[in-house]
This record gives structure tokens, C-alpha cells and sequence, in this order.
């Protein structure tokens, strides 16, 4: 019986992880068992990330949205309510999208939201 000789698997594996742990400090790139440890973090941290992202953006929304509303006399919570109960469905990325690059069509949506309450 022949022993396994793992040579081209294990270097190709170990190089794989070595390449995306390119650019970081000290041992923790070249280093193959520290590298993988690192490696594993990272990707916990991106999969957080990519989580959080997501709040980020809406929180980011929110704020450009209640300052546009605030410029028309109103806040955020009124304003959603108004839109609520006027039937006005658009949804927060849009709006402060409006709110930024339109300041008179949002102007518009926000007399017509209280107009229907």
C-alpha cells in the first residue's frame, strides 16, 4: 500500500487562504495556521457586517428624510403616519432620495399627505 502523498491539494488549499489574508498584519498573512484563524474572523465579521449594512442604511434614510421634513414644517413620525393614512406607498430610499435631489416634488408629497389626513 502506497502512502497518500498530499502535495498539490494542500498547497493549492493552504495558498487559497494565504492570498485572502494578503495585506494583514505580521504573522497572521504568511502563517498558514494563524492565517486560517483570522480568516474564519473575518468572515464572521463580514457576514455581521453585511447585516448591519443593511440598519445602516435605513437609519441613514430616516435621518435625510425627517430633515427634509422638518424643512416643510412636519417630522419624520408625522410625516410616515400622514403617508400611512393617505395611502401614499414609497418606501424610505426613495423618499430621501426625493428629499435630496427634488426638494419641490417632495415638497409636493408632503402637502399632499397632509392634505388627506
Amino acid at each position: 500500500m502506497a502512502r497518500v502523498k498530499r502535495g498539490l491539494k494542500a498547497r493549492r488549499r493552504r495558498n487559497n487562504v494565504l492570498k485572502q489574508t494578503e495585506g494583514y498584519w505580521g504573522g497572521r498573512k504568511n502563517r498558514f495556521r494563524q492565517a486560517l484563524e483570522v480568516l474564519h474572523k473575518a468572515w464572521s465579521y463580514a457576514y455581521v457586517g453585511r447585516k448591519q449594512r443593511k440598519r445602516d442604511f435605513r437609519r441613514l434614510w430616516i435621518t435625510r428624510i425627517n430633515a427634509a421634513a422638518r424643512n416643510n414644517g412636519t417630522t419624520y413620525g408625522r410625516l410616515m403616519g400622514a403617508f400611512k393614512q393617505s395611502n401614499i406607498a414609497i418606501d424610505r430610499k426613495v423618499l430621501s432620495d426625493i428629499a435630496i435631489h427634488d426638494p419641490a416634488t417632495f415638497t409636493v408629497l408632503v402637502n399632499t399627505a397632509k392634505a388627506k389626513k
